[in-house]
């Protein structure tokens, strides 16, 4: 039976109105009934309860303040779940995207260990899509924990990254937020310190 290769669906830039239609909050509109947002874990959820934060930075060091961003990772068990449902107590996907203040966040859980396509345990991690103003495609890249070294070191993603210090550019820092255990992780597009992307 012949391979049929559909075309590349045409892309173009996320902005400058990407809150306004993706991020109702964030542009100091109602959220809408059924908003997918940033709480991807309510208090119900099984798992370490944590907080994800960070800036979205230009090549020239200056925050994105329009940034969007969608999570996808696995539960504290290592397991994607794909039956979505707003009222359950965690979700495998979310979204958010930069405050005024230049700054995202996310609730969810830490993710377990999940394994890839040839059964190596990856360790773990949050999946990030990024779109913006200016960005035709949007960038993929990973989110890891300082406070899994061990883990990160056998990474089969972590390790395609030939040169170490780049590795350190998908690293999210453990901090305090409130009293809540929180994870900084700043995204820059371009630069010095570029976050390392993914063509997936």
């Amino acid at each position: 039976m012949p391979v049929h290769i559909l075309p590349e669906t045409p892309s173009q830039t996320a902005g400058p109105y990407v809150h306004i239609g993706l991020a109702l909050a964030a542009a100091g509109n109602p959220p809408r009934e059924q908003e997918v947002w940033n709480e991807m874990a309510r208090p119900g959820a099984p798992g370490e309860h944590i907080l994800l934060l960070g800036h979205v930075y230009d090549g020239n060091g200056h925050l994105i303040r329009d940034s969007f961003l969608e999570l996808w990772q696995a539960n504290a068990d290592g397991v994607y779940e794909t039956d979505f449902d707003l009222n359950k107590p965690f979700n495998s996907f979310g979204r958010t995207a930069t405050s005024d203040e230049g700054e995202w966040l996310a609730r969810t859980v830490k993710p377990g260990v999940v394994r890839n396509a040839a059964g190596l345990p990856m360790a773990p991690h949050v999946n990030l899509s990024l779109f913006a103003r200016g960005i035709n495609i949007h960038l993929h890249t990973r989110l890891y924990f300082d406070d899994e070294a061990a883990s990160n070191t056998l990474d089969p993603v972590l390790n395609l990254i030939e040169q170490p210090v780049r590795r350190q550019t998908l690293i999210a820092k453990r901090c305090t937020v409130d009293g809540k255990v929180a994870y900084r992780f700043d995204i820059r597009v371009q630069g010095e310190d570029e976050t390392v992307f993914f063509d997936f």
